[in-house]
């Protein structure tokens, strides 16, 4: 039986996007101001639904505990590319790859269970509207919270310590920003049809999953609003899902399109595009989402303005 020698991967080198270092500057001040409005727009919409007495329901219980993985999501990978950007070491340690890769894989599980925890959320108040605060208690509204965490934190380990296992041999450079699955079984020598069958499932549970829950609300819910005789009670049910159906559009498509098509169609430059879209932009975007047309959180934003110009 022939042996193979496989050299332990200490570092990865993250290539980034470009080696033109005029360019990165250009790309460090844009991620820099990205990463700013992400930190500010999740802090102030967390801290405009702990504030206001009126925010205090289900709906934004959840979009605040999004905003709160948002938070952190951003915080994974911007100051790692902020430093590639800027630096000539584009290195990460292994254990530091790793760390990287359990916690972003947590909070993306996180957050694909959230927003589908959320369309059952719209589903319930526009289907039963005089049930919703019964139907969406608070105990059933910290459960599915804290569910959600929970099977983030369990598939994140599983996913996590087979893909670490691997052995990495030949070229140690990764060419992205971050230590992303793509291109880390890309430089993996070993990969066996058991660790393939254990993310086929991780990813199809986690991701389809939560998309099909989220496609049957939705189902259900425009059998709902086809039920309302007025234009005005119609209008006011899509406006209620608008902003969720736009998040939802912008993460799992990008997350289906990295995720969902066979090894051999990676390209790897077009699809480092889609992965710091969804991993950088997106949460910059959320807090935009659910707060520009929405009515409590800007009236919550005006009255602490107020506070604040009186101090």
């Amino acid at each position: 039986m022939e042996e193979r020698n496989f050299t332990k991967v200490k570092e990865f080198i993250l290539s980034g996007f470009t080696a033109d270092l005029q360019l990165q500057r250009v790309l460090f001040f844009i991620f820099l101001i990205i990463y700013v409005f992400s930190l500010l727009g999740n802090i102030t919409l967390i801290s405009l639904i702990c504030a206001d007495s009126r925010l205090h329901t289900p709906m934004y219980f959840f979009i605040g505990n999004l905003s709160f993985v948002d938070l952190w999501y951003s915080s994974v990978y911007a100051p790692k590319i902020l430093i590639i950007c800027i630096s000539e070491v584009k290195s990460i340690s292994f254990a530091g790859c790793l760390a990287q890769f359990f916690f972003s894989a947590v909070l993306a599980f996180d957050e694909s269970y959230l927003l589908a925890a959320m369309a059952y959320d719209h589903y319930v108040a526009i289907a039963n509207p005089l049930l919703y605060s019964w139907t969406m208690s608070p105990r059933l509204c910290a459960s599915l919270v804290a569910a959600s965490y929970f099977g983030g934190f369990l598939n994140s380990t599983i996913i996590t310590s087979k893909t670490f296992t691997l052995s990495f041999c030949g070229s140690n450079v990764i060419d992205d920003f971050f230590c992303d699955l793509p291109p880390l079984v890309k430089l993996a020598c070993d990969v066996q049809e058991s660790y393939q069958a254990v993310l086929y499932f991780i990813l199809a549970s986690n991701i389809i999953t939560p998309t099909v829950l989220i496609l049957a609300s939705y189902l259900f819910i425009i059998a709902a609003i086809l039920n309302i005789h007025s234009t005005q009670g119609r209008l006011k049910a899509f406006s209620t899902c608008g902003s969720h159906l736009t998040a939802v559009t912008l993460y799992y498509g990008s997350i289906l399109f990295i995720y969902s098509r066979p090894s051999t169609s990676y390209a790897l430059e077009r699809d480092k595009v889609v992965s710091v879209f969804y991993n950088v932009v997106i949460p910059m975007l959320n807090p935009l989402i659910y707060s520009l047309r929405n009515k409590d959180v800007n009236d919550a934003l005006k009255k602490m303005l107020d506070r604040t110009k009186v101090f």
